[in-house]
């Protein structure tokens, strides 16, 4: 599979393959010496999981890179776990070359690779669980709960320092839009996005858009 992998990304054009490993625990290794802009995580391997692997890389402050979690799996379990270990993609071994490649060329670009109602299912669910402990945050009882969650949302929005141009980006990004589809939305040109997501993304202290993304769903500011 790594070889198949390897031939695929060369023939590509554009991306460089510098190193391979067979297990996480050779992974982590292998990421913290060559230091690559992106690594393609297995999730089922033996020694150490793609999973804690991914989590060791991310957590890494010397480590740069991008983790996109390649796997047979379509099950909401692994997508919640990569999501929480910190990778920015997750794709599924049946995709095609042209597939592979173009998420390496996302998730090294600084975007999340997530179809959007996959984005909406597992960052909801990973939300509603780091804010309860474990359980989804239970609904307001009435109308005045209601106006108090939103009014702490926007405090917290207030907080973080963003402008109400870049709130509503957030709201979109958290919607799972691509930066054209905000552009469209708002009216406003694709480069201005990008200014926006860069300015979310800095003053959220949020490592990708995955990261801001459960950053709004866990204040109420999506």
């Amino acid at each position: 599979m790594r070889a198949g992998f390897r031939m695929i990304l060369e023939a590509a054009g554009g991306i460089a393959v510098v190193g391979e490993a067979s297990t996480g625990g050779e992974g982590v290794a292998a990421a913290r010496r060559l230091r690559p802009d992106v690594i393609c995580m297995d999730v089922q391997m033996p020694d150490m999981d793609g999973l804690e692997a991914t989590r060791r890389i991310v957590g890494d402050p010397d480590i740069p890179s991008a983790v996109l979690v390649v796997t047979t799996f379509d099950r909401d379990d692994y997508l919640f776990r990569a999501l929480e270990a910190g990778a920015s993609g997750f794709l599924l071994k049946n995709a095609g070359p042209e597939e592979l490649a173009s998420a390496v060329r996302v998730v090294a670009s600084g975007d999340a690779l997530l179809a959007p109602e996959v984005t909406r299912r597992v960052i909801e669910r990973f939300a509603s669980a780091s804010v309860s402990g474990g359980s989804p945050a239970p609904a307001p009882a009435n109308a005045v709960g209601a106006v108090g969650a939103v009014g702490a949302a926007i405090d917290r929005v207030a907080a973080a320092g963003l402008t109400d141009r870049e709130a509503e980006v957030l709201r979109l990004l958290a919607q799972a839009l691509s930066n054209a589809e905000i552009a469209e939305r708002l009216f406003i040109g694709e480069a201005t996005v990008k200014t926006h997501v860069s300015n979310v993304l800095q003053k959220l202290g949020a490592r990708d858009r995955v990261a801001a993304v459960v950053w709004a769903h866990r204040n109420g500011a999506a």
